[in-house]
């Protein structure tokens, strides 16, 4: 026993990527205060052609949290107690009951302080139960992943990108590069392409779409002659993030073939890189009009965190493993299987 380590005693957590188990008694479940928290895991994902929860939910009362319940990948823990708490907050827990694991818990010492912190940081669960299993699907993709993505990503742009193993079919072109797992059901898509630096500016939806689209229509024509791929207006939404501690700005929305049937949602990370004055954008997007879109296109914006530019040669899920360097490459590194 005193050999083993955290992993070796503690099992693997349960349950399906954006599944959250909610600890709570009932009668606050069904009370306003309840409604509250549904109403965060209840919230539709942005930009899908048709309305997806963010979360699929369970809700189980405090006395049924047993060793079964406690290895559930995602669980929010709620403890209303005034003589305990003066007032709201909400604290996390990595590998709390089993590994990979986070347990987020609230403290607040009233039902409508609870209400009013789940009102007020609706967002801010969001993002940080979000970023939580695009951290583990960043894990995984490290392990398994696309190698022709992998080395075209290096040759053209020498950038490492760690795409979902199944996107093998290509397309190359000047300064763009497209993957897919050419498939009839779910088709999965990732496009990275560059162009110069132009300032500030660059950074605006207009400019930004603009740009897509006439890199789209350029390098993914329909089957006939007249088709290409274009942006919907309906829907476009645009935001800085960090990423790798840098600047990157997010667009995501929908997309559709001009003269054709075709749609779906997209989103993508666009990046500077300094050494050569040039964006490099990440995109994918998704074409699955029998299926529902929030799995497959999460799936790939998880991948987009991936992107490395080539002066950065840290690790991409913790930065202190590996020595700094300052150098870019000069070859690529060897890929993995």
């Amino acid at each position: 026993m005193t050999s083993c380590t955290k992993e070796h005693l503690f099992p693997q957590a349960s349950g399906r990527p954006y599944e959250v188990l909610v600890v709570l008694d009932n009668n606050t479940w069904n009370a306003p205060a309840g409604r509250a928290l549904f109403d965060i895991l209840d919230t539709d994902v942005p930009c899908l052609p048709q309305s997806e929860r963010s979360f699929r939910m369970m809700q189980i009362e405090p006395k049924d949290f047993d060793q079964t319940f406690s290895i559930f990948r995602n669980i929010i823990q709620v403890n209303i107690d005034k003589t305990k708490f003066s007032r709201t907050g909400m604290r996390f827990m990595r590998n709390k009951f089993a590994m990979d694991q986070i347990v987020l818990t609230i403290n607040s010492p009233s039902l409508e302080d609870f209400r009013q912190f789940c009102i007020d940081h609706k967002q801010d669960v969001i993002d940080f139960l979000t970023r939580t299993e695009m951290n583990r699907l960043i894990k995984e993709l490290e392990k398994k992943y696309s190698k022709v993505t992998y080395d075209f990503a290096w040759q053209i742009f020498a950038c490492r990108f760690y795409a979902p193993k199944e996107l093998t079919s290509f397309k190359k072109g000047d300064h763009f590069l497209w993957t897919s797992n050419n498939t009839s059901s779910g088709l999965e898509n990732i496009c990275i392409y560059s162009y110069p630096y132009e300032g500030p500016e660059t950074f605006n939806l207009e400019y930004m779409v603009a740009k897509r689209d006439s890199v789209m229509k350029a390098n993914l024509p329909g089957e006939k002659p007249g088709m290409y791929m274009k942006t919907d207006s309906l829907c476009t939404m645009i935001k800085p993030i960090v990423v790798h501690n840098r600047y990157a700005m997010e667009l995501r929305g929908l997309w559709y073939m001009e003269h054709d049937c075709m749609g779906g949602p997209f989103v993508s990370h666009s990046r500077v890189d300094t050494e050569t004055n040039r964006v490099v954008v990440a995109e994918g997007f998704v074409y699955a009009p029998e299926k529902m879109k929030r799995g497959l296109i999460r799936r790939l914006e998880g991948s987009l965190y991936t992107l490395q530019l080539p002066e950065e040669q840290y690790s991409l899920i913790d930065p202190e493993v590996e020595e700094e360097k300052t150098e870019a490459p000069t070859k690529s590194p060897q890929g993995k299987n």
